[in-house]
């Protein structure tokens, strides 16, 4: 009928829907079969919709045909898509209560009309969204109407199979309904695949935690498997402290419906102990779990710990359950052992979250791991799986001594976790050096609290950390969404992007200096002042400060800017500088307008931050009489280089200009305003 009108598949659910609410006769089992008849005439995108395949199953089931027929209900109807992907039986009164609930209507949890009423639990997220365990009510299909018996029925469509927790067909006993504490010891009778958890469960009896799992209400249990219990002491760090960190109390948390990285307050949560756990997706789908000890003592120590979900959402009596692949909490490894657990999760070799990270340390020939097991305390900053998918770096991976070097410039000899990165940039952008002397990352994090976001820049590259403080024996990870030291952006897109440059990239976008930067077909050598060289020129020089920055003087401003930017076909980095400053007073480089005379040396000493730390060996730029520390060298882009300079090649005559004259447009306009008033006075005299 709808596809002889013409109209469209999503109007004629919304017909059926209304014409429905007249229909006193109906009950819901006329309206699946409705559907299901509507289905085989209608488009195919609207019969992706179409709860076919679930009204066989309906007619196949004399308890709930005679629900449909004599009781109120309501009933959660899979897409035909959801059986699709869904693997295993379907348990259609899983998916009915023997209550009439509009999506206003659901409360917490509503009982089920299978065997034992195992509960299902009703989420409401920010969004607006509605889920019923792990499966999303789809908006505008829900259909209420009243059956022959004069019942209220309501029916939600949903876009997963419910899934309850089912015994293996080899069970002794007959398992409904089981609390959390059940679940654990029975665990062997249930349908978990391969996953066992007699050690977690050996450790739970020991410290006499059953009452913590067998608590009414609605909770979240995070249950580590035998196989995160392959170290043979990890097992006896698991004390009554480590258990309580498994729960989230009065909160139940299914994977679709979980806030991502919003941190719950675990049963570990007292004045000397505060553990939060939150979870979250990684891009490849596979959902994790993290537990966060901000508050540590003596066998408890700070820092994140990571933990894969192998089996999600199982529903028990009294919350859900989700098997995670080691426990949380217990820091017992080094950065190397975490590395290599994070190669490979499953059986089925099936990435782990930093498999493509150790995937090139290995193929660097393994020294880069030899450097690290050497240090007593270190970080990484770990590029997730993602970050190795990007073009330019193909032909980098095959050079070895290259792909050597920038490894080591995700290695850092110390333990620097947030707080620390956070001290360090209290006053400035906070410099770390590497395994390579040489080399230096900036950190720089904004906002506080879970708000943070803490960004690295190293070889170029501008990092964001997707996940800190994951926590070592020897050290941190931290999981960063680029590879540092492969350039993907050009000069322009540096600039704008680098919270040091800023105020370069405000003034050359003003005077249009800017336009020329993203020019691929060119090689630039820029040398760019940093904002904190910029602000000292406003202590020296306060009235050309100020004027350097005004749209009125764009021309002195690009004619300044154009000084400090080299235009040839190659780049010049630091080191070819100071070669070439070895058999000459004075390096000649080609500018736009005219060229540039320097003269790069080495200089051992301290970076001439009021808070710097470390002694430094870098290089410095002698122009015109005046030193300037190079303060990031060989900033690599796509279309050329960036040395990042402690003050701008700035001459006594650009002060001259700049304070004492105006753009030629300004002054013609003051003489013609001049002009104008000295015609108007003679006029009226």
């Amino acid at each position: 009928m709808f596809a002889r009108s013409g109209l469209s598949a999503l109007a004629a659910l919304v017909l059926l829907c209304c014409c429905c609410s007249f229909a006193a006769a109906a009950d819901l089992a006329d309206k699946l079969r409705d559907d299901s008849e509507l289905s085989q005439s209608t488009a195919k995108s609207f019969r992706r919709l179409m709860p076919v395949r679930f009204y066989s199953l309906l007619e196949q089931n004399p308890v709930a045909n005679s629900t449909l027929s004599l009781r109120s209900c309501t009933i959660f109807v899979p897409t035909n898509e959801a059986f699709q992907r869904h693997k295993g039986p379907t348990h259609v009164l899983y998916h009915i209560t023997t209550a009439a609930f509009s999506k206003d209507q659901l409360e917490k949890a509503v009982s089920s009309d299978m065997d034992g009423n195992p509960p299902l639990y009703i989420t409401k997220n920010r969004n607006g969204d509605i889920y019923v365990n792990n499966a999303r009510i789809i908006p505008s299909l829900s259909v209420e109407l009243t059956n022959r018996e004069g019942k209220r029925q309501v029916m939600h469509i949903i876009d997963e199979v419910l899934e309850p927790l089912t015994a293996l067909p080899s069970a002794k006993a007959e398992i409904n309904n089981l609390d959390a504490l059940q679940f654990i010891q029975k665990a062997d009778q249930l349908n978990l695949g391969d996953n066992k958890l007699r050690t977690y469960r050996s450790q739970m009896t020991l410290m006499k935690k059953e009452t913590l799992y067998q608590a009414p209400g609605a909770h979240t249990f995070l249950l580590p498997v035998d196989e995160g219990f392959k170290l043979s002491t990890r097992s006896s760090l698991v004390d009554g402290k480590v258990i309580d960190g498994h729960v989230i109390p009065n909160t139940v948390i299914f994977t679709a419906a979980s806030q991502h990285d919003e941190p719950k307050t675990s049963a570990a949560f007292e004045d000397q102990l505060k553990v939060t756990v939150s979870f979250f997706k990684q891009k490849d789908g596979k959902m994790h779990v993290k537990s966060n000890t901000i508050i540590g003592d003596a066998k408890h120590p700070q820092g994140v710990v990571l933990a894969e979900i192998v089996r999600a959402n199982i529903p028990v009596k009294n919350g859900v359950v989700h098997l995670i692949h080691r426990p949380l909490m217990i820091i017992d490894t080094t950065v190397t052992q975490f590395l290599q657990s994070f190669k490979f999760l499953n059986d089925n070799g099936e990435n782990g979250a930093l498999r493509k990270f150790y995937e090139v340390i290995m193929d660097a020939g393994g020294a880069v791991l030899e450097g690290i097991n050497n240090l007593s305390e270190v970080t990484i900053l770990a590029p997730s799986n993602e970050a190795w998918n990007i073009s330019s770096i193909d032909n980098i991976i095959r050079d070895r001594k290259r792909m050597t070097d920038i490894l080591n410039m995700h290695i850092i000899k110390d333990r620097l976790n947030v707080e620390k990165i956070r001290e360090k940039n209290a006053n400035m952008i906070a410099q770390v050096p590497t395994v390579n002397n040489r080399t230096f990352l900036y950190f720089n994090v904004k906002g506080e609290g879970t708000d943070a976001v803490v960004t690295v820049e190293g070889g170029g590259v501008n990092a964001t950390v997707l996940q800190a403080d994951v926590a070592q024996t020897n050290g941190f990870v931290h999981i960063i969404d680029r590879v540092l030291g492969v350039p993907h952006t050009t000069v322009l897109g540096k600039l704008e992007s680098d919270p040091m440059m800023s105020d370069t990239y405000k003034m050359g976008e003003f005077s249009h200096f800017n336009d020329q930067l993203n020019n691929t077909q060119r090689r630039y050598t820029f040398f760019v002042p940093r904002d904190k060289g910029w602000q000292k020129t406003e202590v020296d020089y306060p009235s050309a400060h100020k004027k350097l920055f005004m749209r009125d003087f764009s021309y002195h401003s690009k004619n300044l800017l154009e000084r400090h930017l080299v235009i040839a076909d190659h780049v010049f980095t630091m080191k070819d500088l100071a070669q070439m400053s070895l058999t000459t007073d004075n390096v000649v480089l080609p500018t736009f307008r005219d060229s540039l005379k320097v003269r790069v040396e080495e200089e051992a000493g301290h970076l001439h931050d009021e808070y710097a730390s470390h002694e430094w060996t870098g290089y410095v730029l002698l122009w015109n009489y005046k030193k300037i520390n190079v303060y990031r060298p060989d900033v690599e882009c796509t279309n050329g280089i960036i040395h990042v300079i402690d003050y701008p090649l700035l001459e006594e005559k650009d002060i001259v200009v700049s304070g004492g004259s105006y753009l030629q447009e300004s002054s013609i306009c003051i003489m013609l305003a001049n002009l104008i008033m000295i015609t108007v006075a003679k006029f009226l005299n």
